[in-house]
C-alpha cells in the first residue's frame, strides 16, 4: 500500500463519511439525501463548501454553525474519520482489487450509517437494507472468495434464519422479538459474507447485545426489560467478520 493510495483513499472515505452524515440525518426522517443542500437545522443557514470540508470544517468553527452559533454534534466529525479509517482497511484489506475494495467500502458504510440509525432511532431503512442486497449478490460475480451460490444462500439463511428466530420468540413470549429491519439486515449481510458467516455474525452481535442489556439491567435494577437494538450488533459483527473472518476462521479450523 503505497502513501499516495492510502492519502487518497482518506480522502475519499472522509468524503463519503460526510455524505453519510446526511443519510443518518435525513432517513429517519424519510427525506431526500440529495435536495435540498445541506443546511443548519437549527437556523436553516445554507453551509458552503468551504464550512463542509471534513473535520476541519468542524475544527475551525470550533463545533458551532457560523450562522447561529448552535452546537455541531461531535457525532459529524467521527464518522467522517471513521469513513477515512475504513477506507484505509479495505484498502490495505482489498488493495489487490479495486472492484473488491469499492464494494467492501460501500458495504461498511452501509452498515455505520444502519448501526447509527438503529442505536438512535430503532429503525433500519429500507432504502439501504434491500438494494443491498443484490449489491452483495452483484459483488459474488467478481468476487473469487464468495460464489453467487454462496451469496443467494446467505441472503436467504440470513433473513429466513432471523425470522425464524423472531417468530419462535413470538409464539414463547407473545411479543415481538425481531424486527422485520433485522431480518432484510441479516439478508443484506449474508448476500456480501456468504452462507458460512451467517451464523457467526449472529453468534458475535447475539454477545455483544447480550452484554449491552446485562449492563442495563445491573445498571438500572434487575426487573428492568430493555429493548436492544439488534441491528446496531449486527452490523459491526458483519463489518468485523468482512475484515477478519477468515483469518479467525482459518485460525479456529487450524487448531481443531
Amino acid at each position: 500500500m503505497s502513501l499516495y493510495n492510502a492519502i487518497v483513499a482518506v480522502i475519499a472515505g472522509l468524503s463519503v463519511g460526510s455524505f453519510c452524515n446526511v443519510a443518518i440525518y435525513r432517513l429517519p426522517n424519510e427525506r431526500s439525501v440529495v435536495r435540498p443542500r445541506s443546511h443548519c437545522p437549527h437556523c436553516g443557514k445554507l453551509i458552503p463548501w468551504y464550512e463542509n470540508i471534513p473535520v476541519i470544517s468542524y475544527l475551525v468553527l470550533r463545533g458551532r454553525c457560523s450562522g447561529c452559533g448552535a452546537h455541531i454534534s461531535i457525532k459529524y466529525p467521527v464518522v467522517e474519520l471513521i469513513g477515512g479509517i475504513l477506507a484505509l482497511l479495505c484498502l490495505y484489506r482489498f488493495g489487490s482489487s479495486v472492484v473488491d475494495t469499492v464494494f467492501a467500502y460501500c458495504f461498511l458504510m452501509a452498515l455505520l450509517v444502519i448501526t447509527i440509525i438503529d442505536w438512535e432511532h430503532r429503525i433500519i431503512p429500507d432504502q439501504i437494507s434491500l438494494p443491498f442486497i443484490f449489491v452483495g449478490i452483484a459483488w459474488s460475480f467478481v468476487n473469487p472468495a464468495l460464489s453467487p451460490s454462496s451469496s443467494a444462500l446467505g441472503a436467504i439463511a440470513g433473513g429466513g434464519g432471523l425470522l425464524a428466530v423472531g417468530m419462535i420468540y413470538r409464539l414463547i413470549r407473545h411479543s415481538e422479538g425481531m424486527g422485520g429491519g433485522d431480518v432484510k439486515l441479516m439478508a443484506m449481510i449474508g448476500a456480501f459474507l456468504g452462507i458460512k458467516f451467517v451464523l457467526p455474525v449472529i453468534v458475535i452481535a447475539s454477545f455483544l447485545g447480550s452484554v449491552y442489556g446485562i449492563s442495563i439491567m445491573k445498571r438500572k435494577g434487575k426487573g428492568t426489560r430493555t429493548a436492544v437494538a439488534f441491528g446496531s450488533f449486527l452490523a459491526p459483527a458483519a463489518a468485523f467478520c468482512l475484515l477478519y473472518g477468515p483469518r479467525v476462521l482459518s485460525w479456529y479450523f487450524s487448531r481443531m
